[in-house]
């Protein structure tokens, strides 16, 4: 049975939670197959500068240092990796058998590593979102940071799954980071100590204010059910005012997405489309009708740069169907769709077969989404322990107005003006 993972984020293990991309990624999903393809060579191709090439290496390489010679069988990587490579997709990459056991690793939900989610951004390694309460989080690296060297090693050319390889070390010992952060004249160095890692899935609770906050860390194995859990325990209590909180979300199961969405949405409404290129037909992913809502709801989606694929796919779908506003800042935008091919019984492919588009057609990948209203969360705010974002969804649920706290700044993506009436 096939399982979609989003790996649109692929889930640093070690560093991640999910491979993602992503991965748990996610990342938006990816299918397992077990299918291997053994058609021979293509008869349309000319291979032979590729055994040219081989023999002539074999002939006239002699190594620069004292490393052992490369084997046959990783020469018949490099091909495959190259191969991968040369489709310019950083979510389509070749997993040799260390690398496929990592990811298989990564899938059962805790690992040795550091807790971040990382994906690829204008060919940068970048942080997607670190998981709240590991090693990254408690470290202060954020989402939107730049990773350019780890533990001394450049990151530049270095695919995601050669980071994976290079951040994943034994638990307890330390790994540096050089980030280039937004707003800061320097890089970062900063060092985290890796450690047992356990992917957190939610928060809820009844604020004193009556608004109820649900925080959705992942759309992992277990979402489905902490969700279901955390909506009955909203309606019993009462409240009309609903904030799901998705910042710093990477995605997950796909499946979890379009379940999540159905507690929202009358059947049949369309959560996502999936968007395989000219060659075949969309798939519309519907609701399957589980819609608990009620008319005098009202419901905010908070968002941020660490919002990614599955998250995506959600706040794209309330927001559309008109159930929920989405408040924060610009989405990471990864909402491609991979397929796990086995290539040999220890090695296989990631290839990106699909894009998601949201129920109007608006790609996810194409720069992520924009909320209705962008509110920037401010270095002077996470250094305060303030959170103006949060602070605003709560005022417009108790009011019905858009009123930033005076600390705050923000961009109106609707054409209203700060302090309107909304309704």
């Amino acid at each position: 049975m096939e399982q979609k993972q989003h790996l649109g984020i692929v889930l640093l293990a070690v560093m991640l939670a999910f491979f993602i991309g992503f991965v748990f990624g996610h990342q938006v999903e990816t299918r397992a197959s077990q299918t291997t393809y053994s058609p021979g060579a293509p008869s349309d191709v000319n291979m032979d500068p590729v055994w040219r090439a081989w023999w002539l290496l074999d002939e006239k390489f002699v190594s620069s240092s004292s490393s052992a010679p490369l084997s046959a069988e990783e020469r018949v990587w490099g091909i495959i990796a190259g191969l991968a490579n040369s489709y310019n997709d950083p979510y389509t990459l070749f997993l040799p058998p260390q690398a496929s056991k990592s990811f298989d690793e990564e899938l059962s939900g805790a690992f040795g590593g550091v807790g971040i989610e990382i994906g690829m951004r204008d060919g940068i390694l970048t942080v997607i979102a670190p998981l709240k309460g590991t090693p990254a989080d408690l470290s202060g690296i954020r989402a939107g940071d730049l990773i350019l060297e780890v533990d001394g090693i450049s990151t530049q050319n270095m695919s995601i799954d050669d980071a994976v390889s290079t951040i994943r070390g034994e638990v307890g010992s330390s790994i540096e980071f050089t980030i280039a952060r937004e707003g800061e004249q320097e890089f970062l160095t900063i060092e985290v100590v890796r450690d047992t890692i356990k992917v957190p899935t939610l928060d809820s609770e009844l604020r004193s204010d009556g608004v109820f906050v649900i925080s959705l860390y992942n759309f992992g194995g277990t979402a489905v059910d902490e969700m279901r859990n955390a909506l009955r325990s909203f309606v019993q209590t009462g409240s009309d005012k609903l904030i799901l909180d998705l910042r710093g979300n990477p995605g997950g199961f796909v499946d979890a997405a379009i379940n999540t969405s159905s507690w929202f949405l009358e059947a049949g409404k369309v959560i996502l489309i999936e968007d395989f290129g000219d060659e075949q037909e969309r798939i519309y992913h519907r609701s399957t009708g589980r819609d608990i809502t009620q008319d005098d709801w009202n419901i905010v989606v908070l968002v941020d740069g660490g919002s990614a694929s599955a998250s995506e796919i959600v706040a794209g779908a309330l927001r559309e169907h008109g159930k929920a506003v989405v408040m924060g800042e610009q989405t990471f935008g990864k909402g491609s769709v991979q397929e796990l091919v086995q290539v040999t019984p220890e090695t296989s492919l990631k290839i990106t077969v699909a894009q998601w588009l949201t129920p109007n057609g608006i790609t996810i990948s194409d720069g992520g989404l924009t909320p209705d209203y962008v509110i920037e969360l401010q270095r002077e705010d996470i250094e305060a322990g303030r959170d103006p974002q949060m602070d605003t969804a709560v005022q417009y649920l108790l009011t019905g107005v858009f009123a930033l706290p005076a600390a705050a700044s923000t961009t109106d993506a609707t054409g209203l003006e700060a302090g309107n009436d909304l309704e």
